[in-house]
């Protein structure tokens, strides 16, 4: 069945500003490349993106629960919950691989979220679905029939739309979240889709927790796809909510960026003043700074200074040998 479909938006002073605005602060933290010198910060960020895309569905495990789940430690939790959160953790993974624009790349991450949630992981929806609000419909989804042509369409058009990266990131989730390919997950997706796109344009929105952004302010979230729907389907309420969650994101990434660097600098200093060209082992340096143990020793305090040239270790060819010890390089 061969019919027309092109997203409705129309480009405003607001939303122009709001890009100018994520491009300056990109501009400010364009020193952090792709966060490759931060990679605990990274880590971080992606839990958040995870934790938060979850609990936007409906998922109760809290920040620190999901880290024990990804760290593989046991978490008193309900089971599906806990997979929810195995799976997204799995399907981020794919963010920088797959093609946001690529069908099959798209239905592979699905299938991957999705894996033991669903039966139809991985495959476009055979049923009408709709978003409720308690009994009331939102949004009615198009027919089953019509959702593999609408998202070969919409793939089309955002490949040969003119239109500036971050406008255009927006609009993919939107009309996504409009078609509603699958029975479940679709919120997940078009999120992790826009992450992607993103991701694919400037490597650091790999790990800017956009999702974060969403989450707290999600009924505004909710209420702008409603305003689309009553703006006979124009994305454009849609747009300026993204834009506005997108820079406060980027706003975020800025400033713990900063509060993490200017940490690791305390620390370094304090290694500093308790290490000298007489080589220690990770215990005895973890007693002159009176640490407990040296949990988070090598991690925190060692390897932020051995990358920085500051210290130096006795066996460099065997980083992990338990007779290593460390010491100021000259």
């Amino acid at each position: 069945m061969e019919f027309d479909y092109t997203p409705q938006y129309s480009i405003t002073n607001e939303m122009l500003e709001l890009v100018s605005q994520i491009m300056e602060e990109l501009g400010f933290i364009s020193y952090l490349g792709n966060l490759s010198k931060q990679p605990m910060l990274r880590k971080i960020n992606r839990l958040k993106s995870i934790h938060s895309s979850t609990a936007i569905e409906g998922n109760t495990l809290t920040l620190e629960q999901v880290t024990a789940v990804i760290n593989g430690k046991y978490v008193i939790a309900p089971p599906n919950e806990i997979l929810e959160v195995k799976q997204s953790f799995e399907a981020y993974k794919l963010l920088e691989e797959v093609n946001p624009l690529n069908v099959k790349d798209m239905l592979k991450v699905h299938g991957v979220m999705m894996n033991g949630l669903i039966e139809e992981a991985g495959k476009f929806r055979t049923k009408p679905v709709g978003v409720y609000k308690g009994t009331t419909a939102v949004h009615l989804a198009p027919p089953a029939a019509n959702v593999s042509p609408l998202v070969y369409k919409l793939y089309a058009w955002i490949k040969s739309e003119k239109v500036h990266q971050l406008i255009k990131s927006c609009i993919l989730h939107y009309e996504f979240e409009y078609i509603h390919p699958f029975n479940d997950g679709n919120g997940r997706m078009g999120r992790f889709l826009q992450s992607s796109m993103l991701a694919k344009w400037k490597p650091i929105f790999a790990w800017i927790p956009i999702e974060t952004v969403i989450r707290e302010r999600q009924q505004e979230y909710y209420n702008a796809f409603q305003d689309c729907s009553v703006d006979s389907g124009k994305s454009n309420h849609f747009i300026v909510y993204m834009l506005n969650a997108i820079l406060e994101a980027v706003k975020n990434i800025h400033i713990d960026s900063q509060k993490f660097i200017k940490s690791q600098t305390t620390q370094i200093q304090k290694l500093m003043e308790v290490i000298d060209q007489n080589p220690l082992s990770a215990k005895e340096i973890a007693g002159k700074l009176g640490l407990k143990s040296t949990d988070g020793l090598k991690k925190i305090y060692l390897e932020p200074a051995i990358k920085l040239g500051l210290i130096a270790m006795t066996e460099p060819d065997k980083p992990t040998s338990k007779h290593q010890k460390y010491y100021k390089a000259a």
